[in-house]
């Protein structure tokens, strides 16, 4: 399994909400490859992956990684930037 498809499973599949640091901790590389895998997803696999701000119990601001769907106007955007090609 690659790495891409186990950051996919664990955030479309398995629905979590995890820190680059989290994911790179669990799948045994860097963060900057969870990061470069993630932007791969978003890109090229259509996956709506969002990086949300939130802040942890010492007080720290964290950015965590979820899958959501998109707003209307982020599909109707994708749309006519089909047709306009």
């Amino acid at each position: 399994m690659t790495l891409k498809s186990k950051i996919a499973t664990a955030l479309v599949v398995e629905g979590k909400e995890l820190t680059a640091k989290q994911m790179a901790n669990f799948f045994g590389t860097s963060t900057q490859s969870v990061m470069s895998r993630i932007s791969e997803l978003r890109r090229f696999s259509g996956f709506a992956i969002y990086r949300n701000k939130s802040v942890d119990t010492n007080n720290r601001v964290v950015y965590k990684y979820r899958a959501g769907t998109p707003s209307r106007a982020v599909v109707a955007a994708g749309y006519q930037a089909l047709a306009a090609s």
